[in-house]
């Protein structure tokens, strides 16, 4: 049903996996890349980094994952890596209540709702938590390429 063959486990728990380019040297600590790459993962709607303007077309995602009351910080404008740590710990806690709701959703509603009622919340809970597991990753893409990250394009 989650395609991993465990009925108890949603897919969207196996996290994805993504590489930076790197020059073969474990003791390079930074990766070499270009500007305009946009890796997997990263966000619709974002520029790709280095590219003329992209800062702002991040910045402004990053608040829209954000609740309202965050655009009235100005720290989080002028310093736009603290914006997306923000971000990041926002859509981590909503993938964790994701997580948590899936994994009692049978046990708290078993005696209370129809059992279709219970599946239909299970996959919900599948959906919004793979969604909030890929905007965890296109989070930290972003947030690493605000750190000067750069991404070499995969043949």
């Amino acid at each position: 049903m989650y395609g991993n063959g465990d009925r108890d486990t949603p897919a969207w728990e196996q996290p994805g996996r993504f590489t930076h380019a790197t020059a073969g040297n474990e003791a390079e600590s930074k990766p070499r890349g270009r500007d305009g790459i946009a890796p997997t993962g990263w966000p619709r709607g974002v520029r790709p980094p280095g590219v003329a303007g992209w800062e702002d077309t991040a910045v402004a995602w990053l608040f829209d994952l954000c609740p309202p009351g965050y655009r009235s910080h100005d720290v989080l404008r002028k310093y736009p890596l603290i914006l997306a740590r923000m971000a990041r710990q926002h859509v981590a806690a909503a993938l964790a209540a994701a997580r948590h709701g899936y994994g009692t959703a049978r046990v708290e509603l078993a005696e209370r709702v129809p059992v279709q009622a219970v599946e239909a919340a299970l996959r919900m809970y599948e959906y919004e938590g793979s969604r909030a597991a890929a905007t965890e990753r296109a989070v930290r893409l972003v947030e690493e390429a605000l750190a000067g990250e750069r991404w070499e394009p995969r043949l």
